[in-house]
């Protein structure tokens, strides 16, 4: 598919939703439309371009973002379609981070639901402009100011309404363009290739004008020039009200609201017709900006052809025929087949083996790529995801992607020794392919740890390693990934000696520990400038420390959210090393922390529950008997939405148990909110449980 030559002209978009708001259809739609699939696809028969992995096509979920292109009258349209589930947010992250805009899609029964508000925050800190398309128009129940009415309280959004529906539910045929002041009625055979542009009927004239008033309103706030004409009573042209809406909304100060029917092929051209007037193109977002290689200066670096080349690579795939296929986000300058370029973060130089445009699991051959292109690479041996690639002459590190940590874990145990080496090439693999996906060995049992975001993400890398790696393995339940931390804090000193005879070995250090607030991780200070110990073992005690923290001392689980701030100790002449450094400063943490009081925390996950009002006092019993907090309850469209705060141990088997308890009318959605305390009974039986020596004068009650 030939490039337009222009910046101007491209747009790079992804669609971004809770499950189930009609994402991956609305593509389907989309590349239709575009002329880039010559045949619809359904989620539910598993014939959609973008769902192209068999566990997608068997779920009917999105599971892995996939990339495309596609035509729109003189524009190129790249589209990265992501996964709805809660378990797979990592690849909506890395997406977003490459992307200048993006289509959120809303179920127009369900509207605003707890992943939609998390894919909205994730768009926020990227600062990724996005116009919002109310979906679903024709179902039972659907109510489109309800849903504009939600983007603004539970988003904290500015929704501009610039179309209306024409009807809804059965009797959805067309769509109000309050911008163009015109309507678009759809043939009823549904196909809704062939519509026609009609005047705004009677019946609707009122409440369009209301609106259009409203919208124009909402613009005078935000632009000048609108606010006097408006004041005035004058005439605001179409090509007026298009170029402030398209500004504010590159700004972050509205979201434009469009409306329609992806499964009916309802409004699809005119969510086309919006993604091209109101969407970013690279040269309208803020130039990317990035670090020197050892340098403090920031160097910022404009989308132009004729810049050095950089890019970030944004996802890793593993090709079962090609090898590894790297995603990149190229943000300036032009890079060609079998170039040299420097992985900025590594130090590596790599050589560009093929480029490739990618649809979904197909591919197009290119020689190069340009600024604003999102292209796969072939033959990267070094690189993974959120690793910068740059020019070799001009080398500049951009900002990586953070991914949260995993929460589940399973042990995965291979039945044969050719599996046990599977395995690993296997795991390894998948590992490339997704930064939430976590393995380790167990230092006790020697059992293979996989840790994942839910039992859902860990279900489908189970059923990947069994179906597409062919390894045969027996794996484990579904454990919870607890952790440790200090409550106080206390200082320490310990010495490590040994003399056998000839040199020995010689260690003294004295530590603080401190509590940190939740998400901080291991904080690890050197406070030592009077030469007590020399700073060349200041890593030494580093890895102790962390050694340390890896294992666990109250229960065995990770310590997390700790500063460590080396204060002061001794070394020997000849007897000091930095494997005596690293035992003392083992030993001084396992003490102090000890000693500052610690106690276990659980993943604790944020819960929404949709019930009928019939069995509502079951459900909220259930969630109490689960040790749930129940935050809050309100009405949506004729059933009872059920807030509350669950630890994840004791969620395991809630699907089914939901299921039978209310006769399969209810359904819910469970993402991780943070860490929690376990309560000191539960602690206490867990420290029993793993056997921990020494470990029950440390727990705080």
């Amino acid at each position: 598919m030939p490039r337009n030559s222009s910046l101007k002209n491209t747009r790079n978009i992804g669609f971004i939703a809770h499950i189930d708001a009609g994402k991956t259809t609305v593509t389907e739609r989309v590349l239709y439309f575009g002329g880039r699939i010559y045949k619809i696809g359904g989620v539910d028969e598993g014939t959609t371009a973008m769902d192209w992995m068999a566990q997608e096509r068997e779920r009917g979920i999105t599971i892995t973002s996939a990339a495309t292109t596609c035509e729109w009258k003189d524009y190129t349209v790249n589209i990265i379609d992501t996964p709805g589930h809660v378990d797979f947010t990592a690849e909506v992250e890395r997406s977003l981070r490459i992307l200048d805009g993006g289509v959120v899609v809303f179920d127009a029964v369900a509207g605003v639901e707890p992943q939609s508000e998390t894919v909205w925050r994730q768009a926020d800190r990227y600062h990724v402009p996005r116009i919002c398309f109310v979906n679903k128009m024709d179902r039972v129940g659907a109510d489109f100011p309800r849903v504009v009415g939600e983007i603004g309280d539970r988003l904290a959004a500015n929704p501009l309404v610039v179309q209306l529906p024409w009807g809804s539910e059965e009797d959805f045929i067309g769509i109000i363009d309050l911008v163009r002041w015109e309507a678009r009625i759809y043939d009823e055979d549904e196909s809704g290739v062939n519509f026609r542009i009609v005047p705004v009927p009677e019946e609707m004239e009122a409440l369009a004008r209301t609106q259009r008033e409203g919208l124009l309103e909402a613009l005078a706030d935000l632009d000048e020039d609108i606010l006097e004409r408006f004041l005035a009573d004058g005439e605001i042209e179409t090509d007026k009200l298009l170029s402030v809406l398209r500004r504010v909304t590159v700004t972050g100060q509205g979201v434009p609201v469009l409306c329609g029917s992806a499964f009916k092929n309802k409004g699809i051209q005119a969510l086309l017709d919006g993604i091209v007037d109101y969407l970013p193109s690279p040269i309208d977002v803020p130039p990317v900006q990035g670090a020197k290689p050892d340098s403090e200066s920031v160097e910022v670096r404009p989308p132009d052809d004729e810049t050095p080349f950089s890019g970030l690579v944004f996802k890793v795939m593993t090709d079962p025929y090609m090898g590894q296929l790297s995603f990149c986000r190229v943000y300036s300058g032009v890079i060609r087949t079998g170039e040299q370029v420097m992985n900025v973060g590594r130090g590596r130089s790599e050589r560009i083996g093929r480029l490739l445009r990618m649809h979904a699991d197909k591919r197009e051959e290119m020689q190069e790529a340009r600024t604003g292109d999102i292209v796969a690479f072939l033959g990267l041996r070094h690189t993974t995801t959120g690793d910068t690639l740059a020019a070799r002459q001009s080398p500049l590190l951009l900002e990586s992607i953070e991914f949260p940590e995993p929460v589940i874990s399973v042990a995965v145990e291979p039945k044969t020794k050719a599996d046990e080496e599977r395995l690993g090439t296997s795991l390894g693999k998948l590992g490339a392919e997704d930064p939430s996906f976590r393995v380790r060995t167990d230092p006790e049992t020697g059992q293979t740890i996989m840790s994942g975001m839910g039992e859902l993400h860990l279900e489908i890398l189970v059923d990947r390693l069994l179906r597409e790696f062919k390894v045969e393995a027996n794996v484990s339940k579904p454990r919870v990934s607890y952790r440790e931390t200090a409550i106080g804090s206390a200082q320490v000193r310990e010495k490590f000696v040994r003399q056998t005879g000839g040199r020995g070995q010689y260690g003294d250090v004295e530590l603080r520990v401190e509590s940190l607030s939740r998400g901080s991780g291991i904080v690890f200070e050197w406070a030592i400038f009077g030469g007590a110990i020399p700073k060349e073992y200041a890593k030494s005690v580093e890895k102790g420390v962390r050694g340390a923290a890896d294992t666990g001392i109250l229960a065995g689980y990770p310590v997390v959210d700790v500063k460590v701030t080396v204060e002061d100790g001794s070394y020997h002449d000849v007897d000091s090393s930095e494997l005596a450094f690293s035992v003392a400063g083992s030993l001084a943490f396992q003490g102090a922390m000890r000693k500052a009081g610690m106690v276990v925390l659980e993943p604790l996950m944020k819960l929404e529950v949709v019930v009928p009002e019939d069995y509502l006092g079951d459900v909220m019993g259930d969630l109490t008997s689960r040790r749930g907090k129940i935050s809050g309850m309100f009405r949506r469209a004729g059933a009872q939405v059920v807030s509350a705060l669950v630890p994840l141990a004791e969620m395991f088997g809630y699907a089914t148990d939901l299921r039978s308890s209310t006769q399969g009318r209810a359904h819910y959605t469970m993402q991780v909110a943070g860490y929690e305390q376990v309560p000191a009974s539960v602690a206490e039986e867990m420290i029993q449980r793993t056997g921990a020596s020494g470990s029950r004068e440390a727990l705080v009650t």
